[in-house]
């Protein structure tokens, strides 16, 4: 299919370098842990998640009052001297810019070097021939630092704010190629006018000439399937050609679109004119993806898969397969997932059409499989044992939308993504969820069948996209497995 991102589902930011034969590719997580899932891949098409950078608790603190679509914003990964450079946004409070470091991008990356008087989010990473390293940052602002200590050496003088009162120059990535160095920024805001744009100079910082042809990226005010594309990083391939990495997102339904699988990673190939100024081709997509592979996890390693996220933090004593052999162990601590400190652990929906389901003992409590985007705006499917309910939650609104008893033990439980029914018209929503249980002749029973457009960016706001996952509301909750695969 024509369109389709190298990286589907909630995978924002992204950042790409490349050494040697390998190209390496990290992306946004806001407020879920572990944070910044690292990718791998040998053709810029096929990205296989190898770890995450922040999946320690020392590395990684994101505060129970901190609100959702807060947390980690816009890494940049580098390679500079053998190493691995990651410098990213900490939006938590008692947060703020800081670089980590590491020899293998699959991990362990170090704890935190914090640079206190670097302002500002989205910060870049570059060394300049004498070795300075410059910071910057969005605004779109430049100040060098020590990044071996998180000491400022100087102060941050302003570069280049895109074109002529654009809202949110941001993102920016400053490259040496050639006899310029080219600063690359995002602009427009990172809605539907959302774009890329870049400027040249002689030097590091400045002063910066605007490409004639600005933006060299956007979709703003067309009819494309892809929209918002913006906040894009270029990579050079071994054979000399370049390429650039960006977000979209896929809106689906009438008007205005609702796009629910979040901000994703698309790629294109990138030329350069006479003039020497890039010229961004047209979407590049992949015949398949590592996450068109179904994916099922029985829980019987001591270790989470790394697409395993979870809200703001995983604590062992609350979440681990460590305790019943074989089964996933959730204890709850929030009352719901309306919760910040619920206990949920989840993979990103990567699909339109698609499935889950879970194997869940609920005989010592109460919990289930939902469908999040953030404590407002999710549905779930919850049993304490003796019965199943479906539960709503949009915006200040909750409701038990159906419930059956079952008999005592472990249930089946079920979430399924599927198109609107026919007729469509400017106001059908994106896709219909259907929650349900599976009866003891293996069939698929439906409890509920809600519209998706609730669960999206255009309705709760924010900055991420749906998970799909396992959660515990009251009590002890047992998983034996969990399943998500496409259906088309």
């Amino acid at each position: 299919m024509p369109d389709q991102p190298v990286v589907p589902g909630f995978h924002p930011d992204p950042s790409v370098c490349r050494v040697g034969d390998d190209y390496y590719l990290v992306c946004s997580s806001f407020e879920y842990f572990p944070g910044i899932p690292v990718f791998h891949s040998r053709d810029l098409l096929h990205w296989t998640q190898i770890g995450n950078v922040l999946d320690r608790p020392e590395q990684l603190r994101l505060p129970v009052g901190m609100s959702s679509s807060g947390g980690i914003y816009a890494p940049t990964l580098r390679h500079h001297d053998g190493r691995f450079w990651l410098v990213v946004t900490n939006c938590a409070e008692g947060g703020g810019n800081f670089l980590v470091t590491a020899s293998d991008p699959a991990g362990p990356w170090s704890d935190p070097t914090w640079l206190p008087d670097v302002p500002g989010i989205d910060p870049d990473l570059a060394w300049d021939e004498d070795g300075t390293c410059w910071c910057t940052i969005a605004g779109v602002g430049q100040i060098a630092i020590d990044p071996s200590t998180g000491r400022t050496l100087g102060e941050v003088r302003r570069l280049w704010s895109g074109a002529p009162d654009a809202k949110a120059p941001e993102a920016p990535h400053l490259y040496r190629i050639g006899d310029y160095w080219y600063l690359l920024i995002a602009e427009g805001g990172t809605e539907r006018g959302h774009g890329v744009s870049i400027a040249r100079g002689t030097t590091p910082n400045g002063p910066f000439e605007p490409c004639p042809d600005n933006p060299v990226l956007t979709h703003r005010g067309t009819d494309h399937p892809v929209q918002n594309t913006g906040h894009g990083d270029l990579v050079q391939d071994a054979d000399g050609s370049w390429w650039l990495v960006f977000l979209g997102v896929r809106p689906g339904g009438g008007t205005p679109g609702w796009h629910v699988l979040g901000r994703e990673t698309f790629l294109a190939p990138v030329t350069w004119n006479k003039d020497g100024w890039p010229v961004v081709g047209e979407i590049v997509s992949p015949a398949g993806t590592t996450a068109d592979e179904p994916f099922r996890d029985t829980f019987d390693l001591p270790d989470f898969h790394p697409s395993w996220i979870s809200v703001r933090d995983r604590s062992p004593e609350h979440c681990t397969t460590k305790e019943r052999p074989g089964w996933l162990t959730l204890r709850a601590r929030g009352a719901s997932l309306d919760e910040p400190d619920a206990v949920f652990i989840g993979r990103r929906q990567q699909h339109f059409t698609c499935r889950a389901g879970a194997l869940i003992d609920a005989t010592r409590g109460a919990g289930g499989l939902a469908v999040r985007l953030d404590e407002e705006h999710h549905y779930s499917i919850e049993t304490d044992g003796t019965q199943v309910r479906v539960v709503s939650r949009v915006g200040s609104v909750r409701a038990v939308v159906a419930t059956l008893p079952v008999p005592a033990g472990p249930t089946v439980l079920s979430i399924r993504m599927t198109p609107p029914p026919e007729p469509h018209d400017a106001r059908t929503g994106p896709d219909v969820i259907t929650l349900g249980l599976q009866q003891p002749d293996g069939t698929f029973a439906a409890l509920a069948t809600l519209d998706g457009r609730y669960l999206s960016t255009e309705v709760a706001g924010g900055f991420t996209g749906r998970v799909i996952g396992l959660y515990a509301a009251q009590g002890t909750v047992h998983a034996d497995w969990f399943a998500y695969e496409p259906t088309a």
